[in-house]
């Protein structure tokens, strides 16, 4: 029997993938870095953002409708409905993955004379056929997602990277033996996409086979009648392919337009910065900050919301399937739990990503002189971890036309400000526009959860959690100063390696002590956590009791 997981098991596995996935990502450029030159790099990385867009545009809303639609009728026990829902999402990718190889084949050097970046067109092309199976591949996770069982799109994750690195980085070194350009060699690693999306085929199809063989001996899709129809008015049944699909439409636009929002505005940074900054700041500076922003700070940036992305297919099918039920106090518990597992868990990411951006920079990549737009980069990034995962619980309301509302006004204030700021400042006017558009979308998301499930994330708290933040941020920044400086004679990495330990130590000993002293982690928080986690935080609750009682006492 194929068991289920919680709302925080299945953001612990999809988490740890996604960080594995994601890890091994940024280290695929590093060896990358010392081989190709930053016209290489930048087609590399302009190639991957191009497809990785694409495959936002081909699958992010599908699978999230999926899911909510299969977890709402497992839920009520619709099992024939949720059959047919998968049958369709399948052929809806495979189509999919069809019509986008071609678009991307045909349209790659339109794109790229457009940006000014005809070098990145080889390995645009190079990376289409990834995108043949990676809509169905999509599809599946979206179900199984739906189903509550994260472990085998996170295997699929983890499967898929590592066949992507390892054929990214063999072909490029081999090419740059034999003697081949920039350009080729960016085409070259890009095929690694392609290998990736074989292992993660493979992985999802085994997983389906023992749900199958799971179902015929549990009988879990037969079941009917399990919860009372409260709530249940507005779910349609779905008796035809044609109901399935304008279900699936409905709801997945929406989510799809939100889902884009981070590929967009990196679509946009990598297409307006030589454009809008080039006749002030010359040709040479605008292409370094191409390089380091595509590079550097977007790798970099791209790990804190990790958790925002598994959080979100966790709590989508969570939700949905408590407001099915009409279960209103299951959906104001979970979206709360949601929200502040975001904040807490992201926020030490962030602090390490931005304080130590100088140290992680230079320990991850060659040359450090990116630090500034790294850490500013990384810095906006609660915003996109709220962002993601107010997105989401929106979702989960059947609120996702108000969630699109909000994302769609967002880009449109990063592009106005992008357009103001960049020929001023160059690349660092670009970035605060990111980080504007990202605190523009949280705080229209949030206010409407408040309103809708009386969701409020932190409440009393946020005077003790922006004090955490704070007081972290000093000394955490002091700390990296004087480890920096006092390694230096030792040369090589081992001043970004001992700055960056050392701040990470620093943050993972103090943050939950300070969030427990000044009352934002609370008894009855981790007391929502599974038995395994409550005993490793089991000192911070006592903690956080024996504070209560001092204060009640007074």
């Amino acid at each position: 029997m194929v068991k289920k997981d919680s709302l925080i098991k299945g953001t612990l596995i999809l988490t740890a993938a996604a960080l594995i996935a994601r890890v091994i990502g940024i280290f695929q450029r590093v060896p990358l870095e010392h081989v190709m030159d930053d016209i290489g790099i930048s087609a590399f990385s302009m190639s991957n953002n191009v497809y990785l867009l694409l495959l936002v545009f081909a699958t992010a809303g599908i699978p999230s409708a999926v899911s909510k639609m299969v977890s709402e009728r497992v839920e009520l026990g619709r099992g024939d409905e949720v059959r047919r829902i998968y049958r369709a999402a399948l052929r809806f990718g495979a189509y999919a993955g069809l019509s986008l190889t071609i678009l991307l084949l045909a349209l790659a050097p339109v794109y790229t004379w457009l940006a000014g970046t005809q070098h990145a067109t080889l390995a645009i092309q190079a990376i289409a056929p990834s995108l043949l199976l990676f809509p169905m591949i999509a599809m599946m996770r979206g179900y199984f997602q739906g189903r509550q069982l994260m472990m085998a799109g996170g295997v699929s994750q983890v499967v898929e990277q590592i066949a992507r690195v390892v054929t990214a980085i063999g072909v490029v070194f081999a090419m740059h033996g034999w003697g081949y350009g920039n350009e080729k060699m960016a085409a070259g690693g890009a095929l690694g996409s392609v290998v990736g999306s074989i292992g993660a085929f493979a992985v999802m199809v085994y997983y389906a086979v023992k749900l199958r063989k799971s179902d015929e001996q549990t009988g879990e899709l037969s079941r009917s009648g399990r919860t009372s129809n409260r709530g249940t008015g507005s779910l349609p049944v779905l008796r035809t392919n044609r109901d399935i699909y304008r279900a699936i439409f409905r709801i997945s636009i929406p989510i799809l337009v939100t889902a884009m929002t981070v590929q967009s505005i990196y679509m946009i940074d990598q297409t307006l910065l030589t454009r809008l900054s080039e006749w002030r700041f010359g040709e040479a500076t605008t292409l370094k900050w191409l390089a380091d922003l595509t590079t550097n700070a977007q790798s970099i940036a791209g790990i804190p919301p990790v958790l925002a992305i598994a959080l979100s297919q966790s709590i989508l099918p969570v939700l949905s399937a408590a407001f099915a039920s009409g279960d209103r106090e299951r959906v104001r518990s979970q979206a709360t739990l949601a929200l502040r597992i975001g904040i807490f868990s992201g926020m030490p990411i962030v602090l390490i990503m931005t304080v130590g951006a100088h140290a992680v920079n230079g320990l991850l990549f060659s040359n450090p002189d990116a630090s500034v737009i790294v850490g500013m980069l990384a810095g906006g990034t609660i915003f996109q971890i709220t962002m993601m995962t107010s997105n989401s619980i929106l979702y989960g309301l059947g609120q996702q036309r108000l969630a699109m509302k909000h994302t769609l006004v967002g880009i449109f204030v990063k592009l106005v400000l992008s357009l103001i700021l960049t020929p001023l400042f160059g690349v660092y006017g670009l970035v605060s526009a990111t980080t504007l558009c990202f605190m523009f979308a949280t705080t229209t998301n949030m206010m409407s959860i408040r309103k809708r499930a009386g969701v409020r994330a932190l409440g009393d708290r946020w005077k003790g959690f922006a004090i955490t933040v704070l007081l972290l941020s000093a000394a955490g920044g002091a700390l990296v100063y004087a480890v920096l400086h006092l390694a230096a004679p030792l040369g090589g990495k081992w001043p970004y390696l001992l700055a960056t330990g050392a701040l990470g130590l620093l943050i993972c000993a103090v943050y939950p002590v300070l969030l427990t002293a000044l009352g934002v982690l609370r008894a009855d928080d981790l007391e929502s956590y599974p038995a395994k986690i409550r005993r490793v935080l089991r000192p911070f609750l006592r903690f956080a009791r024996g504070g209560q009682r001092v204060n009640n006492a007074r």
